[in-house]
């Protein structure tokens, strides 16, 4: 609820589809803002992300329900080289002027704890998780070489281990 209240509430679009492709993917913001059109496969359902951290190519999934933010960003854009063109157009958006509208939009909407970039990152791993998916398949999806570093991102919630059977039950 926090998330969707937190990305309803950023008015630049540009802005509101970088951080929404962030919580959908995983993709640290340094990804994000370098995504080109052509990384978004809607045939395959993923985005192709190139050279990310590490200089490591992977792909990450592609939601139905993010691929119409994108075309909908995309028919109002009509980006170019950039699918997030900074100024000048011929570079990406900085990273910074992201972090700079998540501070702006966290005190708008009155939420008391940092809301970065990075954090819609960390919400995607813990939701994924709640929802079932494997560690190893999380480690995949958020380019992460050891499962040691995936499991320091996941602060498993007291719902999730309350609810957990017992294998003697």
């Amino acid at each position: 609820d926090e998330v969707a209240r937190f990305l309803g509430a950023v008015e630049n679009l540009k802005h509101r589809t970088i951080l929404t492709v962030c919580y959908a993917t995983g993709l640290r913001i340094s990804e994000a803002v370098r995504l080109k059109p052509t990384a978004i496969d809607s045939q395959r359902m993923v985005i192709r992300v190139d050279q990310g951290k590490g200089r490591k190519d992977r792909y990450v999934m592609l939601s139905p329900k993010l691929l119409a933010v994108l075309r909908d960003y995309w028919k109002r854009t009509h980006p170019g080289q950039w699918l997030f063109p900074g100024d000048p157009p011929d570079k990406p958006i900085s990273t910074h002027t992201i972090g700079h509208t998540c501070r702006q939009v966290r005190q708008r909407c009155g939420i008391g704890k940092p809301v970065t970039p990075h954090s819609l990152r960390h919400a995607f791993a813990v939701h994924l998780l709640e929802a079932g998916t494997d560690l190893r398949t999380i480690q995949l999806l958020l380019g992460h070489r050891s499962l040691s570093t995936t499991a320091q991102y996941l602060r498993i919630a007291t719902s999730k281990v309350c609810a957990t059977t017992s294998p003697l039950d």
